[in-house]
């Protein structure tokens, strides 16, 4: 072998650059090429997304308008179910309207029934002003006085003495057994002076139907000692003497003062207290009370008969248990109206005394009452 010369030698590294460069540029297009072949694959990745979201999207925006198209379907569903409600509504209150009419129609009892029922529901006394129960209560009194134009009191007595002494013995017990018991006492007793001296025991067994009678056996005793020491064996004619007496109250001394004398007064007995509240003239149930409430209505003129007429008619027809509703003159200004019996045939079977045929209470009743028809009750221990 012989010796490079140095222009071998640059010659030679000249060449081993050139080749060293040329393996540098096709490592450096191999690359390039490889990128080139990647990228695209990177770039088609969001163009295949965006694909799928197209077709995703008008599958969406179906189910959304089918979802809608349900809603509003179901919402006209139910305005319609809503609108069948209201206007089948006003059907059925009609129909209820109509029952009423449809049981009133059997005849002009029926209709005077439902004409009685509707006037009490329009009248009770809360919502009703004091000029309208005013007028109300004096109607009634009115009306009351056409059916029993012969009312009176319902004792026995020839003097004001006698009707003190069978007032406070009618205490508990009827009139009509005062009455079958008054003739025997005032036979043996005629004057306050007599009674006053009497022997309790012999005054008791007299007075034993009436019940209570050793309390009532001292009363009587005990007004006529008082009438006899306190005001010369006359009865007064004045209510704040008469109360003074030995069981005397204002009931009783209005019924002496407005029978035996004429002087107004109210009698507040049981039948009165339960008439006057069932009318809603006045809510109170102290005696006293009602006396005021009621007699404030009338004119003092019209307090006696005012109370013979509710007592009449509380004894006749307005019973504490089972009022006759339907043989009532005055049902149509009752507020209670219907509490008792209400259809006429039955309710007739319920009246009392002289309205049922029977006799009244009195042994010598006025001559205006049996002119009316009124029979007189019969004595003690008749048959």
């Amino acid at each position: 072998m012989g010796e490079q010369t140095p222009d071998g030698d640059r010659k030679a590294a000249e060449a081993t650059k050139s080749a060293t460069a040329g393996r540098k540029a096709t490592g450096t297009r191999k690359r390039a090429a490889a990128a080139e072949s990647t990228t695209p694959e990177k770039s088609t990745a969001p163009a295949k997304k965006s694909a799928s979201a197209e077709k995703a999207a008008p599958a969406k925006t179906s189910a959304v308008k089918k979802a809608a198209a349900k809603k509003t379907a179901a919402e006209k569903a139910t305005s319609a179910k809503k609108a069948t409600a209201k206007k089948s509504a006003p059907v059925k209150k009609a129909t209820a309207v109509k029952k009423p009419a449809a049981v009133g129609a059997k005849g002009t009892s029926a209709v005077k029934t439902a004409s009685a029922r509707t006037a009490a529901a329009a009248s009770p006394r809360k919502s009703e002003s004091r000029t309208a129960l005013v007028r109300r209560a004096r109607r009634i009194n009115r009306e009351l006085a056409e059916v029993f134009p012969y009312a009176h009191p319902e004792l026995d007595f020839a003097n004001p003495f006698q009707l003190l002494v069978a007032t406070v013995l009618s205490a508990q017990t009827t009139d009509l057994r005062v009455n079958q018991t008054t003739p025997a006492l005032f036979a043996k007793y005629p004057t306050p002076e007599d009674l006053a001296a009497a022997n309790p025991e012999e005054v008791e067994e007299i007075l034993r139907p009436t019940g209570f009678f050793r309390a009532k056996t001292k009363s009587v005793i005990g007004l006529s000692r008082g009438l006899v020491e306190q005001f010369g064996g006359e009865v007064p004619g004045r209510l704040e003497d008469l109360v003074k007496l030995p069981g005397v109250g204002r009931k009783t001394a209005f019924v002496v003062l407005g029978n035996a004398y004429g002087r107004p007064g109210i009698t507040v007995d049981t039948h009165f207290q339960r008439l006057v509240r069932r009318w809603q003239w006045t809510e109170e149930t102290d005696p006293d009370k009602i006396e005021a409430t009621v007699g404030a209505l009338f004119p003092r003129s019209d307090w006696t008969d005012l109370s013979h007429h509710v007592i009449w008619h509380g004894r006749r027809i307005c019973h504490a248990r089972k009022p006759a509703c339907g043989a009532c003159p005055i049902a149509p200004l009752c507020p209670a109206y219907g509490e008792g019996e209400t259809d006429p045939e039955k309710a007739k079977k319920l009246l009392k005394y002289e309205k049922a045929g029977l006799p009244g209470q009195r042994l010598n009743p006025p001559q205006a009452y049996l002119d009316a028809g009124g029979r007189a009750a019969p004595p003690l221990g008749a048959g």
